[in-house]
């Protein structure tokens, strides 16, 4: 009569928290000699005390034994207690389960009480094996008298059938029954059974779809409604015919039902379902995305998520019913929910064509401007007092910060803004020049690391289409001038790779600067030394390509007057880059040393020059280019014309995807060969053969290397076997010879490969833009090579000299002003004077549909050659 129960214990523990474990302690001895009384009711006290116990982490799989004693009493209220712990403690490995199953099968022929109250155990503590001794009662509870019973029988039966598949036919055709039970519970319960059952296997499950209909269309439970709607979501992609059989109903549902948890059921069974496609599904697509629209405008978060989603599923085949609310989903992403700003991304993304890009970018460039009056967090005592102060009604919105205030969200907002544009090679992009000015605001305003990605697209766009290079030039020239990217170099987020870009694609086409000497000093500024050692590199390069092309065209209008002019540049060129010619990284060193040597030779050729005639002998202006070739010597200086042709010689384009694999390999070609061979290593004393001297000794005596009597002739011996010691030493003697190599310039060591280069208002310009969206294949010798090639690849190899362009398609409704971002103005008096007004147009080909290749990506920039040329080399 003194033991404790459970109110004593939860009293004990609140009275002792500052030495519960010990408490603890005491109370699970005290529960271990209790459980072991004869008394039921003292033993089902102690395991329910230890129950509560359990529920606080501390374990009694130990009294499991004693549970299942409880589990038999006669008694409701002591039974019940037991299959309480059972329910709590019992997992898939308790052993005493297998002394369970006559217990089980013994209480489910007793009373209703005793059934319900086993029913609920089973679901909880069933195993394979009980699920396969206990199917045939658990199947006779479907015709059981009293609906709960039937009703937790059904919900017990998916238990059993994922324990054990087995008897799921069985299962299957009792369950069919019980959707025409009177019970509306019992209806609910197997139908929520059967949603889940058909996730795993749909096509057992066919054959409910006659009464699963008749409930569709007669139930006027939302709830059953649900997931009737589901389970024939699930149905439909494995019965086709059920779609136009579920239209009609759906429709009706759609257009009628206030529910709103039903109404997006509907919408999603209807995309998943297959049932928008064909003529038959237009108007109940409208009716979807209509639905979803008012979802999107809801204040509630969830429902905007959701109908964001869905909408992503419906936009491949219905863009343009989505394309109505274009606005509604572009005010979704400056959402202050991150998931949601994420979905609409997700959304615009997929929603993009060629008439609505432009639009569409300038406002996701316009999320990108940094708001400085919202890039703080509101403090917590500010948020407390939002919420506890009374406030005015125009003080009554908090300030928050911009949602593009977080750097994670800027660079998916970028790297979204360049996939739209650049997806299946730029087919949305109908005015390159906007889209490269696009990529210069993005560089200025990211404030991400995104450099790099967009100097590809600068770096790809202008090398495929060529009526955009003047314009590229004159933009890259504007941008090489600016000091903000270059200032800002050093921090994280400045772009500053586009500046790589930007000196590339100047020194690459160099020929549509006008002034060419003035951007000299800009790519070589002392502040370049700011940037990394691969923009420098390319500053270096194209400086000399620049130079080389400024000083032909001085050559071909050459008068004296003008060589103090390139004295003083060729200077400024040598100064400049001599610092680099020490620097750490090999890339700038070697560029750098080769430029100060070329253009060293070039300085002692104009200082060694002399006039070849003064102006009474000849009128300067009546002198010219073409009667120089008439003369023994020219009167120019001839190193003006040393540096332009070793860059002008072949043209730049884009090389086909496949191209490299339509080399041959040429005969005789070794790659394992070596092109330095190392260092003899001495041989060791052990070497030596028994019987006679050491060749070592031998070669030592001889005065060389080899033997002065005989040729040394190889013959194969038997292997030995390596000592512990001998491999040892073999690995130290590698690992020094590998150390010896590693800076070796005839060594190759194998690296990591660098990456190649892949792949405003704005008044539209009224010349086609053609994009080279193949490249080049080899020719010659290689494409005789490449007919041997698959069917694919020689459909795609261009004959030279026979460009055959094809047009893009051209929005016809383009906008002619977004003012967002302005355009970058070049004046007509820039122009080139020796460059006709209209850009020649590039050829254009269809894009193959082939796996990608390791070689030669699409993106990736080679100079082109001959076959002669590539198979000699």
């Amino acid at each position: 009569m003194w033991e404790r129960t459970l109110q004593d214990l939860i009293r004990g523990l609140r009275a002792n928290k500052a030495d519960e474990s010990k408490f603890i302690a005491k109370a699970i001895e005290e529960i271990r000699q209790e459980v072991k009384s004869d008394d039921m009711v003292l033993k089902s006290g102690a395991i329910l005390k230890l129950t509560y116990l359990d529920m606080m982490g501390y374990d009694m799989s130990w009294a499991s034994f004693h549970v299942v004693e409880v589990m038999s009493s006669p008694k409701l209220h002591l039974k019940s207690v037991g299959y309480l712990a059972a329910t709590q403690s019992f997992d898939q490995d308790t052993d005493v389960l297998m002394l369970t199953t006559n217990l089980l099968k013994k209480d489910l022929t007793s009373s209703p009480t005793d059934i319900a109250l086993t029913l609920n155990g089973i679901s909880h503590i069933l195993t394979p094996d009980l699920a396969r001794d206990l199917s045939p009662e658990l199947i006779k509870m479907l015709t059981h008298s009293r609906p709960d019973i039937r009703k937790r029988a059904v919900l017990v039966l998916y238990k059993v059938v994922s324990m054990y598949p087995e008897v799921s036919s069985q299962v299957i055709s009792r369950l069919k029954d019980k959707l025409e039970d009177p019970d509306s519970g019992v209806i609910a319960a197997t139908v929520n059974v059967l949603c889940e059952l058909t996730r795993h296997n749909p096509e057992n499950y066919l054959a409910l779809a006659p009464p699963l209909f008749h409930l569709m269309t007669t139930s006027s439970n939302n709830w059953m409604l649900i997931k009737i709607i589901k389970l024939f979501g699930t149905l439909t992609p494995y019965e086709p015919r059920l779609v136009k059989k579920l239209q009609p109903p759906i429709t009706d549902l759609i257009s009628t039902t206030p529910a709103i948890s039903l109404l997006y059921e509907c919408v999603h069974t209807c995309i998943i379902g297959g049932m928008l496609q064909g003529s038959s599904g237009d108007s109940l697509a409208r009716t979807c995305v209509s639905k979803l629209a008012g979802f999107i405008q809801d204040s509630d978060q969830n429902l905007k998520y959701i109908a964001l989603l869905a909408m992503v599923k419906i936009v491949p085949s219905h863009p343009h019913l989505v394309a109505q609310y274009q606005d509604t989903i572009l005010a979704s992403v400056s959402d202050q929910d991150i998931s949601i700003r994420m979905r609409a991304l997700d959304l615009v993304s997929a929603m993009v064509d060629e008439t609505n890009l432009q639009s569409i970018v300038q406002q996701l460039l316009s999320h990108l401007v940094t708001d400085t009056s919202t890039s703080t967090l509101p403090t917590a005592a500010q948020s407390l007092a939002h919420h506890t102060v009374p406030t005015s009604p125009q003080s009554a919105k908090p300030s928050f910060p911009s949602p593009s205030a977080s750097p994670a969200y800027r660079l998916t907002l970028s790297q979204r803004i360049l996939q739209m544009c650049s997806q299946n090679t730029y087919e949305n992009v109908t005015n390159f020049e906007w889209y490269l000015s696009v990529l210069v605001d993005l560089a200025h305003i990211a404030n991400v690391d995104i450099g790099a990605q967009i100097r590809d697209q600068m770096v790809d766009v202008v090398g495929r289409v060529k009526a955009a290079r003047r314009y590229a030039v004159k933009l890259m020239f504007t941008l090489l001038s600016e000091d903000a990217i270059l200032r800002n170099a050093p921090e994280e987020g400045s772009c500053s790779e586009v500046l790589w870009a930007a000196a590339f694609i100047c020194g690459e086409y160099c020929s549509e600067l006008v002034d060419p000497q003035k951007l000299l000093p800009l790519i070589l500024q002392p502040e370049v030394v700011n940037l990394s050692p691969d923009i420098i590199a390319v500053y270096i390069q194209a400086a000399t390509k620049v130079f080389g092309f400024w000083a032909t065209e001085v050559a071909q209008r050459w008068t004296d007057d003008d060589l103090h002019e390139v004295k003083g540049i060729v200077q400024m060129i040598i100064e400049r880059v001599g610092p680099f010619v020490s620097s750490p990284h090999i890339e700038v060193q070697e560029r750098a040393a080769n430029t100060l040597q070329l253009f060293s030779f070039i300085l002692a050729d104009l200082n060694a020059y002399r006039p070849r005639m003064t102006e009474n002998a000849l009128d300067e202006s009546s002198a010219s280019f073409a009667e120089s070739t008439f003369s023994a010597e020219p009167f120019f200086p001839k190193s003006l014309f040393l540096i332009h042709p070793l860059f002008s010689s072949y043209e730049l384009n884009p090389v086909a995807q496949y191209a490299q694999e339509s080399v041959p390999v040429p005969e005789g070609l070794d790659l394992d060969a070596w092109i330095v061979p190392p260092r003899l290593e001495p041989m060791e004393n052990g070497d030596k053969k028994e019987g006679g001297k050491g060749k070592k000794k031998q070669q030592e005596e001889n005065g060389n290397g080899y033997n002065e009597d005989e040729l040394v002739t190889l013959t194969p011996q038997e292997a030995e076997v390596e000592t512990e010691e001998e491999r040892v030493e073999r690995e130290r003697r590698r690992a020094e010879r590998l150390e010896r190599l590693r800076d070796d310039p005839y060594y190759i060591m194998d690296k990591i490969p660098r990456n190649h280069l892949r792949s405003s208002s704005y008044q539209s310009s009224p010349e086609p833009f053609y994009i080279d969206r193949v490249g080049e294949m080899p020719t010659g010798a290689i494409s005789a090579h490449v007919s041997g090639s698959s069917p694919s690849s020689r459909r795609s190899t261009p004959v030279p000299g026979s460009p055959s362009p094809v047009p893009t398609r051209l929005s016809s409704g383009l906008s002619s002003s977004i003012s967002s971002f302005p355009q970058y103005e070049v004046t007509d008096e820039d122009s080139h004077p020796n460059t006709p007004s209209t850009p020649e147009p590039v050829k254009v080909q269809s894009k193959k549909k082939k796996m990608t290749g390791s070689g030669s990506g699409s993106g990736k920039k080679k100079r082109t050659k001959t076959a002669a040329a590539v198979l000699s080399s």
